[in-house]
């Protein structure tokens, strides 16, 4: 298990369908108007990934928290920000589907993280 799983247990798992052809499009958006707000409030992310097998045009970002008390105060940040709605109003038209999930990391004793 790495070392930000264990200090951060929940995991917001949101995946993204995007508008066919236009996820380039969407990806500068998310870049530019998104990434820095998130950064900010959400703070450093899990990762990013892009659907490439099943079903497309999907894009999946985790972010991690300590429990959902912190989940809840930093999504209330991201969602006061100033410049939130701006991205909302980019992305609007790109965005074709939206699923959030909270998931919690399995205890599994003999298995160790490794980045390789």
């Amino acid at each position: 298990m790495s070392p930000d799983t264990l200090q951060r247990p929940l995991v917001d798992h949101r995946i993204y369908t995007i508008r066919l052809r236009r996820m380039g499009e969407f990806l500068e958006v998310f870049n530019r108007l998104a990434l820095p707000i998130l950064m900010q409030t959400l703070a450093h992310p899990l990762g990013f990934y892009i659907s490439q097998v099943g079903p497309l045009n999907q894009f999946v970002h985790l972010w991690a928290y300590t429990d959902l008390a912190d989940y809840e105060r930093r999504s209330q940040q991201r969602d006061a920000h100033p410049g939130f709605p701006a991205y909302l109003a980019a992305s609007e038209h790109l965005i074709v589907a939206q699923e959030t999930r909270l998931i919690r990391s399995a205890p599994m004793s003999g298995w160790i993280f490794s980045a390789a």
